[in-house]
């Protein structure tokens, strides 16, 4: 035994990153008397290998944030005004629970908005799956995640069969050809340019095709910049040059493809000169990289999320899965296209959601879409809000919608935060969060094929409570008792786990909890033999599509604004607008972080010389952009990194910390992309003049 003069022995407790990050990082948490001295990434993890981010690398500190919300609030002031008092726990379930029953006996339970975002990506705390059981019985709408992946996943779906597999992007290093598209992991997913790093020290050649020129692109051996948009027309003008010159794999089309010769036909219809009038990039170009293409085995494609936030969406990235079936890509390991790997993970999701609790298919609401579900949903109103793991005033469009919506007198607004936020300003009952060295969690990956357990490492602090268990003290208090609403949240894990696929691959909780993490059994190639779809095969023409009112045939879907041209739009907002990602904030997360503000500074609004010529604004100059939805403000700099027609800024801010109180998605449409009712941030024009 110790005596009292020695210390507590240290803990190392396993844990994993919960922020909206393909990397999905394993960490380990150093605990001392209780308290959380170390945090630095699990060495052994054969992805993350013991790297966090510049994001991270404060996480303690941020967790003891002196700001941090400890107790439950009521609202004390004016919506939006952000006065409270401090209430029990007590009186904030029984109030929550008055109200929410108020609302179910007069306008039934489709009248409560449970509205979760990624602020974690966990399957029981977060975005994959906390809470459902819940909403599940009480009959509310149920909340559609449109703000991220879901125009590309539906579209990949068409494409390979599942909506959530691809190559896995840990195979690059085996690729000699490597594009990312729309993808700058230097920002977003380092731990991949390691691998990529790898491929290069192989021979492999990266070409980087973005908008923008990122921290990624200005590393990589080649830089194509499209309009925004028109990525599917570049892939069928890269698919010409291929079929152009028969390298296309005869074989593997027609042992694993379906729809080849009318997608063939297809391709013949944008060769490199009516594709480089699309796009805007020179036809030389365009054929030099389709020679590369058509010549080097394997060629990796990397997908992320930023480029389907559009009209066509959807279709480029399906258009884009379907190039390693002209190539045969598909396989060899390092050849195919990423664009997630969740899928994957064959969980028993029915068993964590509990969707059987529900007496009926309810009505969805699409998350991109919560100004106009606020303002125009009928049948029933929303009458009630509950916001966690969001911060939807500074995350998603339309902000002045949005903020029209919450300042509704009628709306009960409950909003579980971590800090005081825009959206916390409008609630009327707030609910203090834990954070992940508090709770458990379990996590899968985007951008990798591993599985983490997230064991707790620390007490929450103050009266901080975990989403699980908020409602679970929250179904007592409305008199439910199903009993799997009371689960333990190991329960809840076992319950996802409880699948044919992971238990043939070993994988329990208990042998979670003991590593921290494993890797999932995906092949190198995993299509290589076939794929999850109807046929069988790669269906570069989908019947599933046909039935669902789509061109069935891979294709180009034009944007909705982005390359529009001699139209009243397009002379009003004559420039297209990319809000990408921050180097410093994950989304909104971190953005209230004052080490990780100075770092990123303040809004920036980059043009083109020739753009900023045209307006008279010179590096450093104060300018506001806008349209018709909104503006926000930001700092000029004139650079080359951008196309002419292209302003580029940086998404994330939190409006109540910035100039003008509004960051780029006051300038965002609520409309939806082509598939799934996904996000369209990069379709977006507007104007910029020098601030008055």
């Amino acid at each position: 035994m110790l005596d009292q003069t020695q210390k507590t022995p240290s803990r190392r407790v396993h844990g994993a990153c919960p922020v909206d990050c393909p990397d999905t990082c394993s960490w380990i948490v150093t605990v001392e008397g209780g308290r959380a001295v170390k945090l630095e990434g699990d060495r052994d993890h054969p992805y993350t290998r013991g790297a966090l981010c510049v994001k991270l690398n404060g996480f303690l500190d941020y967790a003891r944030a002196p700001d941090r919300l400890l107790h439950p609030l009521r609202r004390t002031g004016v919506k939006g005004e952000g006065r409270f008092q401090r209430i029990t726990w007590d009186e904030a379930l029984d109030e929550i629970a008055d109200r929410l029953r108020a609302v179910i006996d007069e306008h039934g339970g489709e009248a409560i908005w449970p509205y979760l975002g990624t602020g974690s990506m966990g399957m029981i705390q977060g975005v994959a799956g906390g809470g459902r059981r819940l909403w599940n019985s009480l009959g509310t709408s149920r909340h559609v995640s449109t703000i991220c992946t879901i125009a590309g996943s539906v579209g990949t779906g068409y494409t390979l069969g599942h909506n959530q597999v691809g190559m896995d992007p840990e195979t690059l290093a085996n690729s000699k050809l490597i594009i990312l598209w729309g993808s700058n992991p230097i920002t977003t997913h380092h731990h991949l340019w390691r691998v990529i790093t790898t491929a290069r020290q192989g021979g492999a050649h990266v070409v980087v095709i973005d908008p923008v020129r990122t921290r990624t692109a200005a590393k990589a051996d080649q830089h194509l910049a499209p309009v925004p948009g028109t990525d599917a027309a570049l892939a069928l003008g890269l698919l010409h040059v291929v079929v152009s010159r028969g390298a296309e794999d005869s074989d593997f089309i027609a042992r694993h493809t379906v729809g080849w010769e009318a997608f063939r036909e297809r391709i013949f219809e944008y060769p490199p000169s009516r594709v480089a009038a699309i796009t805007g990039i020179d036809e030389e170009s365009i054929i030099a990289l389709g020679e590369r293409l058509a010549t080097t085995r394997p060629t990796g494609i990397r997908v992320t999320m930023g480029m389907q936030r559009h009209g066509g969406g959807g279709m480029a990235v399906r258009t884009i899965s379907c190039i390693a079936g002209v190539t045969g890509d598909w396989r060899h390991a390092g050849g195919g296209a990423a664009y997630d790997t969740r899928g994957f993970f064959a969980g028993n999701w029915s068993a964590l959601w509990g969707d059987d609790l529900r007496a009926k298919e309810p009505r969805g609401l699409a998350m991109t879409r919560l100004g106009e579900g606020l303002l125009e949903a009928t049948d029933p109103p929303v009458k009630a809000l509950f916001v966690y793991g969001s911060n939807p005033m500074a995350s998603v469009p339309h902000q002045n919608k949005i903020r029209q919506g919450l300042e509704r007198q009628d709306l009960f607004t409950v909003v579980a935060e971590h800090f005081p936020t825009d959206t916390t300003a409008y609630a009327d009952i707030v609910l203090p969060s834990t954070m992940q060295m508090e709770h458990a969690d379990l996590h899968h990956s985007y951008g990798h094929v591993y599985l983490n357990w997230n064991e707790p490492a620390v007490a929450a602090p103050g009266e901080c409570l975990s989403h699980t268990e908020m409602f679970r003290r929250l179904a007592r208090r409305m008199g439910l008792n199903e009993p799997r609403l009371f689960d333990s949240d190991d329960d809840l894990a076992r319950a996802i786990l409880d699948s044919d696929d992971l238990r043939s691959q070993g994988i329990t909780l208990e042998s979670l909890k003991e590593t921290g993490w494993v890797r999932l059994d995906v092949p190198p190639a995993p299509f290589a033999g076939g794929f999850p779809s109807p046929s069988g095969k790669l269906e570069f023409f989908s019947a599933r599509m046909e039935a669902d009112g789509f061109d069935p045939l891979a294709g180009y879907t034009e944007p909705h604004e982005t390359t529009q041209k001699d139209t009243d739009l397009a002379r009003r907002y004559p420039l297209c607008l990319i809000s990408a990602a921050s180097h410093n904030f994950l989304n909104s997360t971190f953005a209230n972080v004052e080490r990780q503000e100075a770092r990123q500074g303040g809004i920036p609004v980059v043009l083109h010389p020739e753009d900023a010529g045209r307006r008279g604004l010179a590096d450093g100059a104060a300018a506001r952009v806008f349209n018709d939805r909104g503006e926000f403000q930001g700092t000029v700099e004139v650079s080359e990194r951008v196309r002419p027609g292209v302003v580029a800024s940086v998404k994330g801010y939190w409006p109540r910390r910035v100039a003008g109180a509004a960051n780029a998605n006051a300038t965002v449409d609520e409309r939806d992309a082509d598939m799934g009712g996904g996000a369209v941030y990069h379709d977006n024009r507007v104007e910029v003049q020098a601030l008055a």
